[in-house]
């Protein structure tokens, strides 16, 4: 399965913007991570396909969405009240079990990344 992420961009802070990925194939989950310059790969968010559940990290919470659609295998962050640190290299990850998961070790394939910028 491959993936590739799309709608990075720079935005002003207070703002939106969509990130979009399309799975190759089929998964049964799929998360979105962030890595900003210097810190570690963390966890933003996840969606299971089956029954819709979805998990977010505390930082995103209430201001960032996930949707997607499991029939076009495409996975969507809808982030919102966008601030500074939100900056950051987004990735898209899948993996093909059932279960939400939020650490990186946990998903079986993964995105190119896209640039998001948030401007004070």
């Amino acid at each position: 399965v491959q993936l590739q992420a799309f709608g990075g961009g720079l935005v002003q802070a207070g703002g939106s913007l969509r990130v979009s990925c399309v799975a190759s194939g089929r998964t049964f989950a799929m998360g979105w991570f962030r890595q900003a310059p210097g810190k570690e790969r963390e966890f933003v968010a996840a969606i299971r396909w089956s029954g819709g559940s979805t998990s977010y990290a505390g930082s995103v919470k209430e201001r960032f969405i996930i949707s997607g659609s499991n029939a076009r295998n495409t996975v969507y962050l809808q982030m919102n009240k966008l601030k500074p640190e939100d900056t950051a290299v987004y990735y898209c990850a899948a993996r093909t079990t059932l279960v939400i998961a939020t650490l990186t070790s946990s998903y079986d394939y993964w995105g190119q990344g896209t640039q998001v910028t948030v401007s004070s």
